[in-house]
């Protein structure tokens, strides 16, 4: 299947270790982990898939602005601010907060990246951050910009075909190191990630089951985005998949206190896997995500399957921000 044409951002392919130590702790099944967290440095983690085939179309449309939106830690927030300088674009940000928050983590670089920052409340985010993001397409043309409008995480139809291709990249290596993962699993916040791999798993033919630990929301709401993010991706390529919902394989439960909210448990944990496997967590989505799997292996979820892939989907620098939580 030809996929939409895309730009070159981000180190790839990124590699596939086994977790040796955490997955001898587990029992029986081997646990890899796809360190999409070292995908580059500005652009680290899996937004810049995205990037890859959003900010193409962008630059087909003739846009010369990339406008999104997130939380003042933004992983997709600071990619895209990162894209855009590096592609002499400008970038504007619509964050969750207020200019009285420390500059630190991904908001530093944001700033040091030149992003325009424009702040707004949780309900005006949750309400009409959309609403937002148009006005400011409207003032900037004005001014004779031609402004794209990138949703939260990347995650829409065009985005979608950022994981398609890492699943692609991940049957290749299958081939290269003479395994097959039964299972794999990645963190769901705004369900692009989720929905690129699936699609690619069903039009590949691969009998991989693809499950999602949700950080925020639930299985349900989650279930109905991907549905649509599915239905997106299929407008580009021309190729609907059939599945059940039952596919669908989202694992709820571990949202915890809130989307970017830590409990202790989730703290400790990334402290353990630190010292376990040298394997750096972030507190908003892969601590909460590598959290759940652990709990679900030693519920028993997982005891049909072998070898088990992780995708680390980054977020380091968000760390930063929350350190005084940690002593």
């Amino acid at each position: 299947m030809k996929l939409p044409k895309s730009l070159s951002l981000a180190n790839l392919p990124t590699k596939i270790e086994k977790l040796e130590r955490l997955s001898k702790s587990l029992g029986d099944l081997e646990i890899y982990v796809k360190r999409d967290d070292q995908t580059g440095t500005e652009v680290s983690g899996n937004k810049v898939r995205k990037l890859e085939f959003a900010v193409q179309e962008a630059l087909n449309q003739g846009c010369d602005y990339l406008i999104t939106c997130g939380g003042i830690q933004s992983n997709h927030a600071r990619a895209t601010a990162a894209v855009a300088a590096k592609l002499g674009m400008g970038a504007y940000l619509v964050l969750k907060g207020n200019s009285d928050e420390e500059i630190d983590g991904n908001y530093f670089l944001d700033k040091i990246l030149g992003a325009n920052i424009h702040f707004i409340t949780l309900e005006e985010y949750m309400e009409k951050r959309g609403m937002i993001m148009e006005e400011i397409k409207e003032s900037l043309a004005v001014k004779g910009h031609k402004a794209y409008i990138l949703p939260e995480g990347a995650s829409n139809g065009i985005g979608t075909f950022g994981y398609y291709k890492a699943m692609e990249e991940i049957l290749h290596q299958e081939k290269e190191m003479g395994i097959h993962f039964d299972a794999i699993v990645t963190t769901v916040g705004s369900g692009g990630t989720y929905a690129g791999l699936f699609y690619a798993n069903k039009i590949n033919k691969s009998n991989a089951d693809i499950y999602g630990i949700n950080i925020a929301g639930d299985a349900d709401y989650f279930k109905k985005r991907i549905n649509e993010l599915l239905q997106e991706a299929a407008m580009y390529t021309g190729k609907e998949i059939q599945y059940t919902q039952e596919e669908l394989r989202i694992i709820d439960g571990y949202v915890g206190d809130g989307y970017a909210l830590s409990r202790p448990e989730e703290l400790i944990f990334i402290q353990q896997m630190a010292q376990l496997e040298g394997i750096i967590l972030d507190p908003v989505y892969t601590a909460k995500a590598m959290y759940g799997l652990v709990e679900e292996i030693r519920k028993g979820t997982f005891k049909d399957y072998k070898k088990l892939l992780f995708i680390h989907t980054g977020g380091i620098f968000s760390l930063f921000s929350s350190r005084n939580q940690f002593y």
